[in-house]
């Protein structure tokens, strides 16, 4: 059964600004030879690893709503160089947007069930071209 995480976006004040650092990342891994993935690193390592790995996605709450998500790849534990345990998150690149779900403030990553997760937007053309507050207007107008 599929299962999801959800986590505040911090340091990205739009889904604009979210995709932009993700290709940024992606670009300087290609730079150095390294693979073009994209981690999210956390403190805490999930346990449903694979209830998670079977089709989850990381949501991401950007100004109070989850705007946004990201295909979870794989889960990797592991030890920092201060000897603390961390975990990083590998995500599909590719940012998909989701209906407006608003999210009160919380701490680290929560678990998300299927059935609780917000659809994705699916939008005739290219959705890439609405800006977040053409997606706000929209939503409020029952158009989205």
């Amino acid at each position: 059964m599929t299962l999801h995480l959800v986590k505040l976006c911090v340091g990205a004040d739009s889904v604009e600004s979210l995709q932009a650092w993700i290709d940024f990342r992606v670009d300087q891994a290609r730079a150095a030879g390294l693979p073009a993935e994209t981690t999210h690193t956390t403190r805490m390592v999930p346990t449903r690893r694979d209830e998670l790995l079977d089709g989850g996605s990381l949501y991401w709450v950007i100004k109070g709503k989850i705007q946004a998500r990201q295909h979870l790849v794989d889960i990797r534990p592991f030890t920092d160089e201060a000897g603390i345990k961390r975990c990083d998150l590998v995500l599909e690149p590719r940012v998909v947007l989701t209906q407006f779900q608003p999210k009160r403030p919380f701490q680290g990553w929560r678990y998300l069930k299927a059935s609780d997760a917000p659809k994705d937007l699916r939008l005739a053309g290219d959705s890439s071209a609405l800006s977040e507050a053409m997606r706000q207007e929209l939503t409020e107008l029952c158009l989205l």
